[in-house]
């Protein structure tokens, strides 16, 4: 199932960079990257940033030009790197290297058959009629919330014969990329000289609410601010919102993620990490103007291929200061936590079947990402590395002192670097109770607040251009479980208590005399917040409705809401500094180079390319093809032992099945955690495959790139449609695509 997918263990919301696991999804903007799309709920006071680990995409990085020092792709580049804006492609580049130069009607047609998921992670339009193709483990927080103890569809699939049986989702939304502007004057306009970060701070929110507002009113559709070039430019993305969102057809789990966390991150592979939604509009399936073609034949080895998706976030402008920062601090204390919570949620799933089936999808992803931090971290603790990154910095460093007009510059890394000295000492006080009903809780209460704001004044997720999205969240009826959230309510207060210490004030409160495991059990046993009608009397009776709430949680909330308001306001004024200082970096890659440089990654809608190809390991080649019938061979050399087991499904149809048909497949392209469920394209447009993880040697890749291992891993598209007609019975579903 790839692990990069739409998981994320410390987000915010309802369900991956980043995302779901029981509580949500939160991208939380990098210094270099944009506005989250959806921000479910408050933002978190412990790092939710973890979501970029969690997609099961290979993370790739730029080659560092060292004639520069410079962080990102110019045209001294040798590789086919990249996630490029649709507004400016590098068609020479492509036109020089691969004798290939998509016009504007190439690229419209692909930004508009591409989907963004709201729970992290990408997709696209494949019929006329609405269908919608992405990863299993990007549907699978929605599968899984269709679920219960009578209908496990996550482990068991899910398959609708007409479209009348196709199941409503709760709270999905999908937005479709329809137009991008350049904002870049409006925004700078507002931010004046000698203003502090949190005049700064202020006036860039408000201008930006204002940017959206008016954009929102004017064309109807979902309107963001994107955050590009770490502050060096800002773009205003108009995207279409589909509401009415329906589960067509999933496989099993023991079938989209076969290997399980064995697997995950390894290659050869042989997942059908697939699955298929569509989208409705007046209650009939919605007329798709831009959807792709189907082409079974998939792409040819050494083939060209383009990736078109959503990467969730990079930090490919860091600094040195930055990443030691990540290396010593951060993600040593997000793997601290991602154990702590593995742990968790497999001792809860010993409770038995149906404990199970409310952790799996959870768990998976703190599986993924644990493995997935692990690699990371293991890439910032090679001493090389940070060498390297000095050796570039001091050679870009020489570069400004020797450029008179670049000399206003000079202070950018420095003030970078003061900042990870505060956010270190603001990291030993910050905490999270980042669980689903307390996040529902926490966003009503701040509801009360925000909502008595002019709305360029509010926290971004309360904006009127994000209402919509905010409400389906808040009023969302998918399950919420009681007793998971028990014990992950006792469990973070458990952590708050050791990272703040038994005497802090704010403890003692959110403790109210008892032990983590009897407030949370007295919390969780009388508040009211899982029941949707009563979120949906809190929102209707206003303000004053929600301030007299006597329920447990939403004290809770309010008890803390000023310390995490303080720690969030602390947090994002270091984080204008840092946009300002990486402005200035951007400023100077802008003069050395133009605007032949692309972006960090804002979750916002990208184009990647590279060639389908094999690699080398351990003297060892490894083809760039596996095969449908290498599944079951697979299966056989693991002894048919979980997770090496195939579904009853697909041993039932092994004497239909061809065993030669293509079935996942490794190509270069640049691409990170978002991508998943992204449709990889032929020259042509034609979808010839389906991104869905990447292979241990990309797991460093979010700091360096190397072409020589790392790859991306797709499910082909021949695999998709003959799984549909040969072992699901499908043929009415596989009929329409592409169609």
């Amino acid at each position: 199932m790839g692990s990069r997918g739409n998981w994320s263990v410390c987000g915010v919301g309802t369900a991956n960079p980043c995302d779901r696991v029981g509580s949500g999804l939160h991208f939380q903007s990098p210094p270099a990257g944009g506005c989250p799309p959806t921000v479910l709920f408050a933002h978190s006071c412990f790092d939710s940033t973890i979501h970029k680990t969690m997609k099961n995409i290979c993370f790739r990085l730029l080659l560092l030009v060292a004639c520069c020092g410079f962080w990102g792709p110019g045209p001294a580049a040798d590789a086919d790197e990249g996630m490029w804006l649709f507004s400016s492609l590098p068609r020479e580049y492509l036109a020089s290297e691969h004798g290939f130069r998509p016009d504007q009607a190439w690229a419209d047609h692909l930004m508009r058959a591409s989907v963004r998921f709201n729970v992290g992670g990408s997709a696209s339009f494949v019929s006329s009629n609405g269908l919608v193709l992405t990863n299993h483990h990007v549907g699978s927080d929605t599968i899984s919330k269709l679920s219960n103890e009578n209908n496990d569809y996550f482990a068991n699939g899910f398959l609708a014969r007409t479209q009348a049986e196709e199941l409503e989702t709760p709270d999905l939304e999908l937005n479709q990329l329809v137009d991008i502007d350049d904002v870049t004057e409006k925004v700078n306009a507002a931010v004046k000289p000698g203003m502090s970060p949190a005049e700064a701070l202020a006036a860039r929110r408000a201008v930006i609410a204002d940017i959206e507002a008016e954009a929102s009113q004017r064309t109807g559709n979902r309107c963001d601010v994107v955050t590009l070039y770490g502050g060096g430019r800002y773009n205003l993305y108009q995207y279409k919102k589909y509401t009415d969102v329906r589960l067509v057809w999933a496989p099993e789990a023991d079938a989209a993620f076969f290997g399980g966390d064995a697997d995950n991150f390894e290659y050869p592979r042989y997942c059908l990490d697939a699955c298929l939604f569509r989208v409705y509009e007046d209650g009939k399936p919605a007329q798709i103007d831009h959807f792709l073609e189907w082409e079974d034949a998939g792409p040819q080895e050494g083939e060209l291929v383009f990736v078109s998706g959503n990467p969730g976030s990079t930090s490919r402008i860091y600094t040195t200061a930055a990443l030691q920062y990540e290396r010593d601090v951060r993600m040593p204390d997000v793997l601290d936590f991602i154990r702590r919570r593995e742990i968790l949620l497999q001792q809860y799933a010993l409770g038995g079947p149906e404990y199970k089936r409310q952790a799996n999808d959870e768990l998976l992803g703190f599986q993924n990402s644990r493995k997935a931090y692990m690699g990371m971290l293991a890439g910032l603790q090679d001493p090389a590395f940070i060498q390297m990154k000095l050796d570039e910095e001091k050679a870009l460093m020489d570069q400004i002192r020797n450029n008179s007009e670049l000399a206003g510059y000079a202070d950018a890394f420095q003030q970078v670097a003061e900042v990870q000295q505060r956010r270190a000492e603001l990291r030993k006080e910050s905490f999270t109770l980042n669980t689903r009903v307390y996040n529902l809780a926490r966003t009503l209460v701040r509801l009360a607040t925000e909502d008595q704001k002019p709305n360029s004044e509010r926290l971004p997720e309360f904006r009127d251009s994000n209402r919509e999205s905010l409400m389906q969240q808040v009023l969302s009826e998918a399950p919420i479980y009681l007793e998971l959230e028990r014990v992950k309510l006792a469990d973070l207060m458990a952590r708050t208590l050791e990272i703040r210490g038994g005497e802090c004030p704010l403890c003692q409160a959110m403790l109210d005399g008892k032990s983590p495991l009897a407030r949370a059990d007295e919390i969780i046993s009388a508040t009211r917040i899982a029941d949707a009608g009563f979120r949906k009397q809190l929102v209707d009776g206003g303000p004053n409705t929600i301030q007299a709430c006597d329920d447990p949680m939403i004290k809770l909330a309010m008890t803390l809401d000023a310390e995490e308001r303080r720690l969030r306001e602390a947090n994002e004024e270091l984080d204008e500094i840092e946009r300002q200082a990486y402005g200035k970096i951007a400023e100077v890659l802008f003069a050395i180079h133009g605007t032949s440089v692309y972006p960090d990654a804002t979750f916002t809608l990208r184009l990647a390319f590279g060639a389908v190809k094999g690699y080398e390991e351990a003297g060892e080649q490894i083809p760039a093809f596996t095969t449908m019938g290498g599944a079951f061979d697979h299966e056989e050399r693991h002894g048919k032992q979980d997770p090496w087991q195939l579904p009853k499904s697909w041993h039932d149809a092994q004497s239909n099945m061809m065993s030669n048909t293509p079935y996942n497949f490794v190509c270069t392209a640049d691409i990170i955690g978002g991508n998943s469920g992204s449709p990889v394209v032929n020259r042509q447009g034609k979808l010839v495959g389906l991104i869905f993880d990447g292979n241990i040697q990309s797991l460093t890749s979010d700091f360096f790139y190397s072409e020589k291992q790392a790859r991306a891993t797709s499910v082909h598209a021949g695999a998709i449609s003959h799984a549909l007609r040969a072992i699901y019975n499908a043929g009415h579903i596989a009929d329409q695509l592409g169609k």
